[in-house]
């Protein structure tokens, strides 16, 4: 099939990411069937939590805050306040740290494959 559509997405419920202490939610909404080009995209909810979320990527990533803001970091120290409109690339092997002063909304895509978050 060419095309592949999942209507009103942003509204799908986001599963736990099950990292205690951290209200981290992610969820794949549509995935490339080729295992040679393989690309993922979804998206990720970060709520305000005790626990930011920690996260090291074994594939290269791009997201765009839809909603809300968080506050993410890379293991350098580098942070940014992201907010709506704001566009992240994570290269592969990066260890990032997400929270959020209330809720956040990221839309992603990812070179990995489904469920392998």
């Amino acid at each position: 099939m060419p095309m592949k559509f999942v209507e009103d997405a942003i509204k799908l419920e986001l599963p736990s990411m099950n990292k205690p202490g951290s209200n981290a939610f992610l969820d794949d909404v549509i995935a490339s069937t080729d295992p040679e080009k393989t690309i993922v995209a979804g998206f990720f909810r970060m709520e305000k939590s005790d626990t930011p979320l920690e996260y090291f990527y074994h594939y290269h990533e791009m997201k765009i805050i839809v909603e809300g803001e968080m506050l993410i970091s890379d293991e350098t120290g580098h942070q940014v306040h992201a907010k709506v409109g704001d566009v992240l690339y994570f290269e592969k092997g990066s260890t990032i740290t997400f929270q959020s002063p209330s809720v956040g909304i990221g839309f992603f895509c990812g070179q990995r494959l489904e469920g392998d978050a």
